[in-house]
């Protein structure tokens, strides 16, 4: 099944973890991929690995002239966009008293202030009846020890998007969100758990974990290209939470 044919598709951070699952998922769907590395080394190592089917940018969500920079690339190589995927971000958790300035603010601009200015410069290359998902976290729906930075900006983000949703529908633009919970991704690897303690701390997580088991990025992917498609025509402001029941069953 094609259900993406002939659509050209924008996800933000498709250089690991669920970014990259989802390009390979749109990729298999039909679409026309676009998708970023933060870095020159990141995008050269991404362009390689994916081959000539994608086309890969650099994007610093530290620098908000970079926003304007993508969507005016993205506009004169590529035209207006059918599909937006908003999925960089950074977590960081950490107790109340470990936190500085420098780590909150870095939290806020890379998971809210980048996707916020990112999505006002996207705007107007957007088609109507454009479909965008933001990879939102489970964080944002419940209260995790170490994660009230991360679990704000993630919360802020989703709010922001049900807003977006209810402004953009005269424009027939669909935004949607999903949040994942622990899944198998470089990102859960810079969390800065100390080698010898990492199995342990993994361990640890899954037997939080109604199902008993981390999720698989590809499983994530499914769902954002789910959100993406024509399938899901009729939902926009949905939050769809993807965690294995950790914010709304208790493990056994």
């Amino acid at each position: 099944m094609q259900r993406l044919l002939n659509k050209t598709a924008l996800i933000i951070g498709g250089s690991s973890g669920i970014g990259s699952s989802t390009v390979e998922r749109f990729l298999a769907e039909g679409a026309k991929v676009i998708t970023t590395g933060s870095t020159p080394e990141s995008v050269k190592r991404t362009q390689s690995e994916l081959g000539d089917a994608v086309s890969v940018l650099e994007f610093n969500a530290l620098a908000l002239d970079a926003c304007q920079q993508l969507a005016q690339t993205v506009s004169v190589r590529f035209g207006a966009l059918d599909i937006l995927v908003l999925n960089a971000g950074v977590s960081d958790w950490r107790p109340l008293e470990q936190w500085d300035q420098a780590g909150y603010d870095r939290v806020f601009d890379i998971n809210v202030k980048a996707p916020f200015f990112l999505m006002q410069a996207l705007l107007p290359h957007l088609k109507p009846s454009a479909s965008v998902v933001v990879t939102g976290s489970n964080a944002a729906h419940s209260g995790f020890a170490g994660g009230s930075v991360y679990g704000a900006s993630k919360a802020a983000l989703a709010l922001m998007a049900r807003t977006w949703a209810a402004e953009l529908l005269p424009r027939g633009i669909r935004v949607n969100i999903v949040s994942p919970g622990p899944t198998q991704t470089p990102l859960f690897n810079k969390l800065g758990i100390p080698a010898e303690h990492f199995e342990a701390a993994v361990q640890n997580v899954k037997a939080g974990i109604p199902l008993g088991r981390m999720g698989e990025p590809s499983e994530i992917a499914a769902a954002i290209t789910f959100l993406a498609s024509s399938e899901s025509a009729f939902a926009t402001g949905t939050d769809l939470v993807i965690d294995g029941g950790v914010t709304r069953l208790q493990a056994a």
